[in-house]
């Protein structure tokens, strides 16, 4: 995290310190602590589901796991350490513990935002392009993906060893420790807009454009349709009319109410990225042009919290959207208790024409295009199937247990 602190006074007068405030210092210490602990469960929960579920282990959920290993490194070395620091004043962590935490809070940033941008670019491919989503998005390719993006982001953040450094500035009645750098204002100012342009701005204009395609396809154009289909019109086109028939009915009363929540889920990301990182980003620009730099207090720990509540609403955000990651939470949270009340939950995929048949599913280099679930009940099964006995209604839907 940029570091707003200045140099020490070199006159012969020196400031007396003017301790923060009781109030202040509850205040920061108490949200610092709640976002955090909340950030760090979710994003915990979201790692144990996807590593302890086979099914859940698609090219999509490697980003969500990637983007929350990112959120919980900006937390543990950015949220937690500003607990003490807000509260004691000074650097408590020592020389070593400085540049480690500095190195780990860059890299988590770095990665957080690159893990967003490839999510982003599989989203565009899967539902612009599902045709070429069968080879390019696959959960091979999404690790690789990953390991670049890791390499890259953990190279790139090798210089902040060398950037930070601890620093005591002298007081009349005190002596504060703070972790800082070593190097002037001039020199790391370039590192500065290099992270904002590459790391914030670049990440959110291309967001913008690729969900405003995604939106287009969502509501102007009609779903894609399978390629197998068009091969096999030739040799059995009744056949296939019947089957097209059955699937439309099917996913009729679905359509619109899917389209809705993707939608809204991709407005969201953009939006609440954009957002909580403004105000920190917009800080760290104004104050490389001004002499002296604006460091208001209670503003600077509303840019930080605002940090700490991206990294910690992200799980919130992604899992709301995927009935999956719901029933696997709760499954966590029972710790293996048997005999519910409730009725057994099954899960519907809605997908693209780019879809193999479930039992391919767990398959690593198969994809499939899901674009959202609904969830249905064993009451719901037995009037539906009292209400249409034609087989083509259920014959091509496979339910499993989650």
């Amino acid at each position: 995290m940029e570091n707003f602190t200045s140099a020490p006074l070199e006159n012969n007068t020196l400031p007396t310190w003017v301790d923060h405030s009781i109030q202040y210092k509850v205040i920061s210490s108490c949200l610092l602590f709640m976002i955090c602990a909340l950030g760090i469960v979710g994003n915990v929960m979201v790692i144990l589901v996807v590593l302890t579920t086979k099914h859940m282990r698609t090219p999509t959920n490697c980003y969500l796991v990637s983007l929350a290993v990112a959120d919980l490194m900006v937390l543990t070395t950015a949220g937690l350490p500003a607990i003490p620091e807000s509260i004691f004043v000074s650097w408590v962590f020592g020389r070593y513990g400085c540049l480690c935490i500095t190195y780990f809070q860059y890299l988590g940033i770095n990665a957080s935002s690159c893990s967003i941008t490839a999510f982003t670019i599989e989203r565009y491919i899967a539902i612009c392009h599902p045709i070429k989503a069968q080879f390019l998005c696959t959960l091979s390719r999404a690790k690789k993906i990953i390991l670049f993006v890791w390499a890259f982001t953990s190279i790139y953040c090798l210089m902040w060893f060398y950037l930070s450094n601890i620093q005591e500035t002298v007081y009349k009645n005190i002596t504060i420790v703070t972790c800082a750098y070593r190097v002037a204002r001039k020199f790391y100012l370039p590192i500065y807009f290099f992270d904002f342009g590459v790391f914030f701005v670049l990440p959110l204009l291309l967001s913008a454009v690729l969900y405003g395609l995604i939106a287009r396809i969502l509501f102007l154009n009609p779903l894609p349709s399978d390629p197998k289909d068009k091969k096999k019109n030739g040799h059995n086109n009744h056949a296939i009319n019947k089957s097209t028939s059955c699937k439309n009915s099917r996913h009729s009363s679905s359509t619109a109410t899917s389209r809705r929540q993707v939608t809204k889920m991709l407005a969201v990301v953009v939006i609440l990225f954009a957002l909580l990182w403004m105000p920190y980003r917009t800080l760290v620009v104004v104050n490389s042009f001004l002499d002296k730099a604006y460091l208001d207090t209670w503003f600077v720990l509303f840019c930080k919290i605002c940090i700490y509540l991206n990294s910690a609403i992200n799980p919130v955000i992604y899992n709301a959207m995927s009935q999956k990651f719901r029933a696997a939470f709760r499954k966590i949270c029972r710790c293996g208790r048997k005999g519910s009340d409730k009725p057994a939950t099954y899960s519907v995929a809605l997908t693209y024409s780019a879809v193999k048949d479930t039992s391919m599913v767990e398959s690593t280099d198969h994809f499939t295009t899901e674009l959202e679930e609904l969830t249905v009940t064993d009451e719901l099964l037995s009037d539906q199937k009292m209400m249409f006995p034609d087989p083509c209604v259920y014959g091509k839907v496979n339910f499993s247990d989650k």
